[in-house]
């Protein structure tokens, strides 16, 4: 599998990754109808971590394992486990109230508060674009809470969450470059799941205590397909492309997973094309776009001015 190297291999398994991001996205929906948040997140995260240290530890699959100094380890407990330990409860929480593709197209915001972290306000060409691109995707949020809003439903909170958790990604995905700079990208995501699952163990005990954990086959089942599928196989796949192309370029097909996501949960979950998720999406891909994009590239020099 990663010993190709053909741009049609690379596009295919980017694709696969999507795909199978979006079945995982749908199975998380399925189980916090039956299993604490905190439960399905630590569960997730602690095995597909293991799984991944473990496939760094004896294949080279994802290259040499780095040794780790104090320093690193403690930023790999604060920067990398603690903020996605947050995250996937926030995230678990916000499907447990709203639509799946609404919560996916939420986290495809996250590109657009990455550019607003790197640029602040100015009177430059660069912060005009970043955020007019973030005015895009904020009106795609606001068709999203409208309905929700003026029918004074509870969905209204899982949007907020849903939001919530975008930034959290984000925030992840700052705090990775970072981590970066000491460690290989496998490495950081495979040491965050772990920690992260670790993390929240206790909460996740706490809640099995409480209420008990309802043991059925479909759930373990599903949960099987999102550690294996969703949390190894994808990322396998998402970093053998990130090995062999440009980060921006990979990151195009980030874009794809709300649609994989609204895929997945309509045939499993029957969950309904909203009308107002088309036009939300529509918003926040022109965010999207209108933020990562290279115009001066595109309309050139003449038109776009140097910052």
């Amino acid at each position: 599998m990663f010993a190709k190297k053909s741009n049609g291999a690379i596009i295919a398994g980017l694709v696969t990754a999507v795909f199978l991001w979006g079945g995982s996205n749908a199975g998380t929906k399925y189980l916090v109808a039956y299993w604490r948040p905190e439960v399905v997140g630590s569960s997730r995260f602690l095995f597909a971590g293991l799984i991944m240290l473990a496939i760094l530890k004896w294949t080279r699959w994802l290259g040499t394992p780095s040794p780790l100094n104090a320093a690193a380890n403690r930023d790999l407990w604060l920067r990398g486990g603690l903020i996605l330990a947050v995250y996937i409860v926030v995230f678990n929480w916000a499907l447990h109230f709203t639509n799946t593709s609404h919560v996916a197209l939420y986290l495809g915001m996250s590109p657009v508060w990455t550019l607003l972290w790197d640029e602040r306000p100015g009177l430059t060409w660069r912060a005009a674009q970043r955020y007019g691109a973030a005015g895009c995707a904020l009106s795609g949020v606001v068709v999203l809470f409208w309905p929700s809003l003026r029918s004074g439903t509870s969905s209204w909170v899982g949007e907020l969450l849903g939001v919530a958790a975008s930034i959290l990604w984000a925030t992840y995905g700052v705090q990775c470059r970072i981590l970066g700079g000491r460690l290989p990208p496998a490495e950081v995501s495979a040491h965050s799941m772990f920690r992260a699952g670790v993390l929240l163990l206790p909460f996740a005990l706490i809640e099995i205590w409480k209420s008990g954990l309802l043991w059925r086959a479909d759930l373990v089942l599903v949960q099987g397909y999102c550690v294996i599928a969703g949390g190894v196989i994808a990322y396998l796949l998402w970093a053998d492309a990130l090995r062999r192309w440009q980060t921006s370029r990979v990151f195009l097909f980030n874009n794809l997973i709300p649609l994989s996501t609204m895929s997945w949960a309509r045939v499993c979950l029957g969950e309904p094309f909203t009308r107002t998720f088309w036009l939300a999406m529509v918003l926040v891909l022109a965010g999207v776009v209108l933020g990562q994009a290279n115009w001066q590239k595109v309309l050139g020099a003449r038109w776009v001015p140097m910052d």
